[in-house]
């Protein structure tokens, strides 16, 4: 995967040619080379020779909407060695939260958005599963509504739960009333050991990929180990999910990374050990928590930052000056990230009243997006007359 991040950087024709790169790389083993059959022998060429995310861009811009800020806290919680009980588990995860309500007063004025939990949050992992799983009523999620109610945020609590006579890894999404929108259960669990067929103990694997309403905007879940996997990634992104949850065990920021280039989304990670994180449509960290120890204060292992979701990705050109033009102009009514090593960034507005649009139309440059169209209507064309069509 290091492909991803590296071909970013080859300028801005280049550019055009990442999304089908990076992606064309996911294919499947076996699929066809393009341009000839599985025997061999030579075809007419069809293009594209597979299903595009990040180019189709299943979200097109709300043309000069006003900024649409989310407020976001994660974890980086040592949860590993005993469990304490279902209560205390609960109290002690009470306590990052309340810690998150705190931040966002401070710095930006306002309150949490959305909370994200870990993978396995209320479970004792050393307990089989009939021993660990909940039910959607159990005092664990009713005591997570409570909280989601009182906080007015969004909330995702992950636990293995039984429903239907089978076991499943979930996500639950509580709305700002505490009232459970709906959940995501894992598509990809992890297999046990051979000769075992089963999965994560007898967890069975989801079937679908929702993605929700929120008052902010459209909410995906994944949780660990389907960041190995790129369809789901890609089916939320072609609802257009704007920004997916991960509740995780694994730290990863490579291949997650990834999955938000490829697909034009915000990542959210909540994860046990080394890191949380929240990576840009860029590939690039927002923000990113690091705890120094195993056991801290919650002061310590909470993340909590602003993203805003009406951004627009700007290429590299002289006239930006990698974003300096903009902010010469419009001082802090604009923010953001550019990336020279990469050769654009991501940049979004301040001020209601002057959304990114209008400041990107005083530059007179184009988006990403409007660049990879122009290309995309070109290129069609050209490839259609070498095709006598």
């Amino acid at each position: 995967m290091a492909l991803d991040m590296v071909t970013l950087g080859v300028g801005r024709m280049g550019c055009f040619m990442v999304a089908a790169v990076v992606i064309g790389a996911l294919l499947p083993a076996g699929c066809a080379a393009r341009g000839q059959t599985p025997g061999g022998g030579n075809k007419a060429a069809t293009w594209p020779p597979f299903q595009l995310a990040a180019e189709s861009n299943p979200r097109p811009a709300r043309v000069d909407a006003p900024p649409r800020k989310v407020v976001i806290g994660t974890v980086c919680h040592h949860m590993y060695g005993e469990f304490p009980g279902l209560e205390a588990r609960c109290e002690e995860l009470k306590a990052r939260v309340e810690e998150m309500e705190k931040q966002p007063r401070a710095k930006y004025n306002c309150g949490l958005d959305l909370v994200v939990l870990s993978e396995f949050s209320l479970n004792d992992m050393k307990q089989p599963l009939a021993m660990q799983a909940l039910t959607l009523d159990s005092p664990g999620f009713v005591y997570f509504q409570k909280l989601a109610r009182e906080h007015h945020t969004y909330l995702v609590i992950p636990s293995i739960i039984t429903a239907g006579g089978k076991y499943y890894n979930s996500a639950v999404l509580l709305d700002r009333q505490g009232a459970m929108l709906g959940r995501y259960d894992k598509a990809h669990p992890v297999p046990d050991e051979p000769p075992a067929e089963t999965f994560e103990g007898g967890v069975t694997p989801g079937m679908s990929f929702p993605v929700f309403d929120c008052d902010f905007g459209r909410l995906g879940l994944q949780i660990c180990f389907d960041y190995m996997h790129e369809e789901g990634w890609h089916e939320l992104a072609m609802q257009g999910a704007e920004i997916v949850a991960w509740p995780t065990q694994s730290p990863s920021v490579t291949v997650a990374a990834a999955r938000a280039v490829n697909n034009r989304i915000f990542i959210v990670s909540s994860t046990w050990r080394n890191d949380a994180v929240v990576i840009e449509p860029t590939g690039r960290l927002a923000a990113e928590l690091r705890p120094t120890g195993e056991k801290v204060s919650p002061q310590e292992d909470v993340l909590v930052t602003q993203i805003d979701l009406e951004y627009r990705l700007l290429p590299w050109d002289s006239k930006l000056d990698n974003g300096e033009a903009l902010k010469r102009k419009f001082g802090n009514d604009v923010g953001f990230r550019f990336y020279p090593e990469e050769d654009w960034g991501i940049f979004w507005s301040n001020n209601p009243a002057v959304p990114i649009d209008t400041m990107v139309r005083w530059l007179g440059i184009w988006t990403q997006d409007q660049y990879e169209a122009t290309a995309r209507q070109h290129l069609a064309r050209a490839r259609a007359q070498a095709q006598g069509k």
